[in-house]
């Protein structure tokens, strides 16, 4: 039996960046850059790889699917997002809001398995240089890239179908950006303690495993670059290395954060921070910290243009 006091909102009321009524245009205009910027960005990646036979390689193409997913990530909230800063209507349909939690959810998912897959990649290319090819050849690319996806595109289903069975009796107002679980937790009359559960379940789960993969992945790969006898040597294959951990640090800090924590912790401002780091500076950041460390892409880079 459905509780007769259960509610089931048409739309929910977007809060956003409201509460800074005079600085909407120069937000609106600091956005719209970003998105902008972080499409280009990464679109030109992903092009450069396409068009580069040299860089058709499993690290390349791996970090083809990251520049998707973060074109992917931030397309699943700001087109909605920038809309609301000159509509007066604010408003988002329930099902909208479902799909921004199921499809923001898939991209969280599938970023962390592909930065451990990352991770292994470069373990092998370091650790075990004479069967790279061998052992990251197209198939197994392939697999590993068809199960980061498969991963992210079921992980967020069962908070999806928690969400959309919860009751909102009172407020329909979610005070951030877009319609994140956390706020939507927030707003329920009825309690939400399998969502959280099954938030910490997945959470060791999946994203533990990830990281057990990553820090074992670093831990074999600094022990043989320290092996290297020559300087020039460790540095080069150290700087193979750094952008991934940045972006690795940089992801993942955010989310956790943000996602790993009691309800009863959250703090509307520390999410929306939060948030905007994963969601905004995350994807703007990886095309620099990309292009910027690694030499090879570069000289694809600058071939290009000279063709051009």
């Amino acid at each position: 039996m459905v509780p007769s006091n259960r509610t089931l909102p048409d739309k929910f009321l977007i809060v956003g960046f409201s509460d800074f009524p005079n600085m909407q245009v120069p937000i609106f205009v600091v956005f719209i850059l970003v998105y902008i910027t972080t499409l280009t960005g990464n679109l030109l990646i992903m092009v450069t790889i396409y068009f580069n036979s040299c860089l058709h390689t499993p690290m390349y193409i791996f970090l083809t699917h990251l520049s998707f997913i973060d074109i992917s990530c931030t397309s699943v909230i700001f087109p909605k997002m920038l809309s609301q800063f000159f509509l007066e209507s604010k408003y988002i349909s329930l099902n909208q809001c479902l799909l921004q939690v199921y499809f923001f959810g898939t991209m969280i998912s599938t970023e962390f398995h592909l930065l451990s897959v990352m991770a292994y990649d470069r373990y092998v290319a370091i650790c075990h240089p004479l069967r790279y090819t061998t052992i990251m050849n197209d198939t197994v690319c392939i697999r590993l890239s068809i199960a980061c996806w498969a991963v992210g595109l079921m992980d967020p289903i069962p908070h999806t179908i928690f969400i959309s069975q919860l009751s909102f009796c009172g407020s329909h107002t979610i005070n951030h950006f877009f319609c994140d679980v956390t706020s939507l937790m927030k707003l329920s009359c009825t309690s939400t303690s399998n969502i959280e559960v099954l938030t910490y379940i997945l959470g060791a789960i999946l994203i533990v495993m990830s990281f057990i993969l990553i820090i074992t992945s670093y831990i074999n790969i600094i022990s043989v670059i320290l092996k290297i006898r020559s300087l020039e040597g460790r540095q080069k294959a150290f700087s193979t290395c750094t952008s991934h951990i940045t972006v690795v640090i940089l992801f993942s800090g955010s989310v956790c954060s943000t996602y790993i924590r009691p309800t009863s912790a959250y703090s509307i401002k520390q999410s929306k921070i939060l948030s905007l780091m994963h969601i905004v500076v995350t994807p703007l950041c990886n095309p620099i910290i990309y292009s910027l460390n690694n030499t090879e892409f570069k000289n694809a880079l600058q071939k290009k243009k000279n063709k051009a």
